[in-house]
């Protein structure tokens, strides 16, 4: 047997990864990925840019990717050999959107991880440390997050669950405080805390649509990492019932943590006096009398933003282990270590990590180029949710046996779909409308030239070649066991 063939028969083993994610794990999870850093500290800029209209934004942006995940659960629960929306598009769309899903959505956390280490050792250890160089604590993190997932996925999903928690503990704490201060009537400036303040400093809307369209700009980037449930679908206790808990929560959440502090926050200060560079936590924490406001927030966003590194590191190595048992990596990223953890894979993602400190030799702030790095990290995440709608689309088509019995169906699968293409479509004219944005957006397809020409090569290789028809025979078997089975309960019945 061929070194080649070997490669294929231990690509398509199973199982691979250890299911060793239960149930809170996958809900804390879901909240890590719902609940970004943008919550903490960009959206200050949010409310000044658009006003309480900002609200209605996270509503709008919710509620569309709530149909983008739904697509996810249901199309992942189709198959039992699906581990991630990556392969799920390669079996329905074919080998290239496999191809490009995974690498593009490798890219789209290798740059939000780099973003999250620079600020992470430029603004918030120098916020205590400010003494230190900055490199410093960029090697630290990063050596921390490797030690931290190379152990098991138990270990990731332990830290992750904490570090959601006081995410989720500095969230409800502004609510608390917030509404206690409302119903107190709160006076500040001349300004008395009130629901009425929502409009009475020049309406809902004061900046227009403008101000409204903008607010989408800045406020689409904190949803990023909403779909990192799918990616860790291969590793979860029980998928069948965890995974649709964690999708179906997700509108709550929104509710909870992004338009219920949003409404508070609004209601306590009136949005005209929040200062864009400044977090609204640190001035209502300060407002309610906790003197260490700035100390506790910068903890909480500190947490977050290594919370989202861990979760790249985490997202990308499964990606890149995904993509190689597939022939669309070089084989080494396909072993496991004797824990079922792809540290190849995991080691491969924190070398690139390094480049963050190269940006802080070089001088990067906290400012530098942040706007355009997470607009290209947004578009990038758009593609990989359109992917996933369209492989949904495609499903419904092919699939009307899988669909008929699936038991996470979708709802309002025929049309949601083309909905929020039309949303993405706005999205895309949005970023035109500045010019930072724009930047990101003319420089985006670069990366997409890049994965062409990769994927040109890799159709050439054998090893491709045999891994995908392996592939295919294993989803063959798969449906035509799954048919066997709907004779057979058609018989009993």
């Amino acid at each position: 047997m061929t070194n080649t063939s070997d490669s294929v028969e231990a690509a398509t083993e199973s199982p691979h990864l250890s299911r060793a994610l239960g149930n809170r794990h996958i809900q804390l999870i879901a909240i890590g990925g719902a609940i970004g850093t943008g919550l903490f500290m960009g959206s200050g800029k949010t409310i000044s840019v658009a006003g309480p209209s900002v609200i209605l934004v996270y509503c709008v942006i919710g509620f569309m990717l709530y149909f983008v995940m739904r697509a996810m659960g249901e199309l992942l629960l189709s198959r039992s050999g699906y581990r991630n929306f990556s392969d799920f598009a390669g079996d329905i769309l074919g080998p290239w959107a496999a191809h490009f899903t995974g690498w593009t959505y490798w890219f789209c956390w290798v740059v939000t991880a780099v973003a999250d280490v620079v600020v992470i050792s430029s603004v918030y250890v120098t916020f205590w440390l400010d003494s230190i160089p900055p490199w410093i604590p960029a090697v630290l993190v990063i050596a921390l997050l490797i030690g931290l997932n190379l152990p098991t996925v138990k270990a990731f999903g332990e830290t992750e669950f904490w570090f959601a928690m006081i995410k989720v503990v500095a969230i409800v704490a502004l609510i608390v405080i917030g509404a206690v201060m409302i119903i107190a009537g709160f006076t500040h400036d001349g300004a008395t805390a009130s629901l009425t303040n929502l409009w009475d400093h020049g309406g809902f809307f004061p900046k227009g649509i403008a101000g409204f369209v903008a607010g989408f700009q800045i406020a689409v980037f904190a949803f990023v990492g909403i779909e990192l449930v799918g990616t860790a679908a291969a590793e979860t206790k029980d998928p069948e019932k965890n995974l649709p808990r964690a999708v179906n929560s997700i509108p709550v959440r929104i509710l909870l943590f992004y338009v219920g502090s949003l409404v508070v926050l609004m209601a306590v200060v009136p949005w005209d006096r929040f200062d864009a560079d400044q977090s609204p936590f640190v001035m209502l924490f300060s407002l309610a009398g906790l003197g260490a406001a700035a100390h506790l927030v910068n903890a909480v966003v500190l947490t977050s933003a290594t919370s989202s590194a861990n979760s790249g590191i985490y997202s990308t190595s499964r990606m890149v282990y995904g993509l190689a048992t597939d022939g669309d990596a070089p084989r080494a990223f396909a072993k496991l270590s004797s824990r079922r953890v792809p540290q190849n894979a995991l080691f491969l993602t924190g070398v690139v990590l390094l480049s963050a400190v190269v940006l802080l030799a070089c001088g990067l702030d906290k400012s530098t180029g942040f706007t355009i790095v997470t607009t290209v990290s947004s578009l990038c995440f758009m593609f990989v949710w359109t992917v996933i709608l369209a492989s949904y689309l495609v499903y419904r088509s092919r699939r009307p046996q899988d669909h008929a019995v699936s038991r996470f169906r979708m709802p309002l699968g025929m049309v949601m779909p083309w909905v929020v293409f039309a949303f993405f479509v706005f999205l895309v004219w949005a970023f035109t409308q500045e010019t930072d944005t724009l930047q990101a957006l003319i420089v985006t397809p670069i990366w997409f030239v890049a994965v062409a020409i990769g994927y040109v090569f890799v159709r050439r290789s054998p090893r491709h070649a045999e891994l995908r028809a392996a592939h295919a025979t294993k989803v063959a078997e798969e449906k035509a066991a799954a048919e066997r089975w709907r004779g057979a309960s058609r018989v009993e019945s």
